[in-house]
């Protein structure tokens, strides 16, 4: 498990992370990372999912209100590297290190598991794209009119329909 810094180490954490049923994963998350229910439906029952949790906040269950999820899914063959398919935080709790820390996570289990690399897909520009490269994933490929192909409603960011979409790697 993973736990927040603060400056004053004498604060408890205000999250932490820990391992997630994807059966359990909060959908308005999911739906802010990919908003087609459809699509996130398919591909999450094969996923292994980490969960950011506040724990300052009660919940019946103990673990803490969540407030990210990140869902890798493993290669359908021994070929293929693991994807990246979901990555949310809520937006309460965006800009504190959140999502960095939930794909540090990510990256040290799939390191355990002997995971030599690690895909992800995101619109060709915007704060995604730069989430990504500032934490070490090289643009790889562009899936050209993805976007188009694959969504039946437009989608948008700061104005500017999403096209095409860029696959970066992490190698791990």
């Amino acid at each position: 498990m993973s736990t927040s810094r603060l400056s004053d180490s004498s604060r408890p954490a205000a999250w932490h992370i820990t391992s997630m049923n994807p059966a359990e994963a909060p959908w308005p998350l999911l739906l802010l990372a990919d908003p087609s229910r459809e699509k996130v439906k398919r591909y999450l029952p094969r996923c292994v999912c980490y969960a950011a949790r506040q724990t300052a906040q009660f919940t019946p269950s103990g673990l803490g209100a969540l407030i990210g999820v990140c869902a890798l899914q493993p290669p359908q063959d021994e070929q293929a590297q693991w994807e990246l398919m979901n990555m949310a935080v809520s937006p309460a709790w965006q800009r504190n290190g959140i999502g960095s820390a939930l794909l540090h996570h990510a990256i040290r289990e799939l390191r355990k598991r002997g995971v030599q690399q690690l895909e992800v897909g995101t619109g060709s520009f915007g704060d995604q794209l730069l989430f990504y490269q500032r934490l070490g994933f090289r643009v790889s490929r562009i899936d050209h009119d993805f976007y188009l192909r694959n969504y039946t409603t437009p989608l948008w960011e700061r104005g500017v329909q999403l096209k095409d979409m860029i696959r970066l790697t992490l190698a791990l």
